[in-house]
């Protein structure tokens, strides 16, 4: 069984994929995972991981070097299945997947429309309907509304298989975890746990905070985007209040939520939103960006999980903040109907349905079970 994932780095698509690796471990597949490129110094991989090259590729010759490598690792390999996951992930390790050798592609659509450029919708489209990918997997319903417009031949591979999440436990207290994160003990802290991205729109967090002088902003994560977050911190004049915490384990993500008054989450494009859903199951009031998808997941039998707004409308967005800030009826009716999440996106459950994916796609059902090596 091998996993293949574009970069290596502590965020969402690698909470998945680490995720989906250790529960077919536990039930007797043999897992390997397979990153493109190492994004971040403290990812915290896997067992059995390898990389195609050391960074990112930056010229064609070293990305036809790193095709080579990539054509190369899977031969070797000789997986009975694999699992592919993000747009690059899919597009490119599914076709040197299928030129390596003969083992099914299961490609894990976990990129948000916005992340994909125009051409890399087209080329995946084509790989879908015309049968690289044996099965494709969404994340939500939202998603799978937005791949119905898609041909026949690319629609009837499609599975919705709704993410799993680890429940968050901290070992420390809130005071111990304010002082690891270098955090004031008695200042309201708003947080986020995200790739510092512009898709992610941080900024809209650090636009609220000029008008809101006790408030304190902490950001857990790397990115391309934290220069230019960094830049407009100090052009509001609230840099001494926003803390860049840099990138974090999955194991320390517990301790960080437990910093936090309110968890904000203004991103223009999710599939599923994991963060928000750990954010809020630990019991750390959500104020998200009103996407459907958001609508969708953040929510246990018809009850809000979470406060959405328009992210972009700051005056809203402070509003909100300060509305469950203040509001302690509003704050536990939000954590009761979080705490229903876990049941709804079980990771069993997910992993659950890959088995059976798997197994229906290494072969015919009617021979039976077996394990994919």
């Amino acid at each position: 069984m091998l996993l293949v994932q574009t970069q290596a780095e502590n965020a969402g698509a690698q909470e998945i994929s680490r995720l989906v690796g250790a529960g077919l471990a536990a039930r007797g597949y043999d897992v390997h995972n397979l990153f493109f490129f190492r994004q971040s110094r403290s990812f915290d991989e896997p067992p059995q991981t390898v990389y195609c090259a050391p960074r990112r590729p930056g010229d064609p010759l070293s990305f036809l070097r790193f095709l080579g490598a990539l054509h190369r690792r899977i031969r070797r390999m000789r997986p009975d299945v694999i699992l592919t996951f993000q747009h690059y992930g899919n597009a490119i390790g599914g076709v040197v997947a299928r030129l390596a050798g003969p083992a099914p592609v299961i490609a894990n659509q976990v990129s948000a429309r916005l992340t994909m450029p125009a051409w890399l919708r087209g080329i995946d489209r084509v790989l879908g309907q015309f049968g690289v990918f044996a099965r494709i997997t969404v994340n939500s319903h939202d998603m799978l509304r937005d791949y119905s417009r898609y041909p026949g031949g690319y629609r009837q591979r499609l599975t919705h298989v709704p993410h799993g999440f680890d429940q968050k436990r901290p070992t420390l207290s809130k005071a111990e975890a304010r002082r690891h994160f270098g955090l004031a003990p008695d200042a309201i802290v708003l947080g986020s746990v995200a790739r510092l991205h512009p898709l992610k729109q941080l900024d809209a967090a650090l636009r609220v905070l000029p008008a809101h002088p006790g408030w304190t902003l902490a950001l857990a994560g790397q990115g391309p985007d934290e220069t230019r977050l960094r830049d407009l911190a100090a052009q509001l004049g609230v840099a001494e209040r926003v803390r860049f915490v840099g990138e974090i384990s999955p194991e320390q993500v517990a301790n960080f939520l437990a910093c936090l008054d309110v968890f904000v989450f203004p991103s223009m494009a999710e599939t599923f939103g994991l963060a928000a859903v750990e954010a809020a199951h630990a019991g750390v009031p959500v104020v998200a960006n009103d996407l459907p998808v958001l609508r969708e997941v953040l929510a246990y039998q018809g009850e809000p999980a979470a406060i959405l707004v328009d992210a972009a409308d700051t005056p809203a967005l402070g509003a909100a903040i300060a509305r469950v800030l203040g509001d302690g009826a509003l704050a536990t009716q939000l954590r009761r109907a979080a705490e229903g999440l876990k049941t709804r996106y079980s990771v069993d459950a997910m992993v659950d349905e890959y088995v059976r994916l798997i197994e229906q796609t290494i072969r015919p059902a009617a021979e039976g079970p077996r394990r994919a090596g």
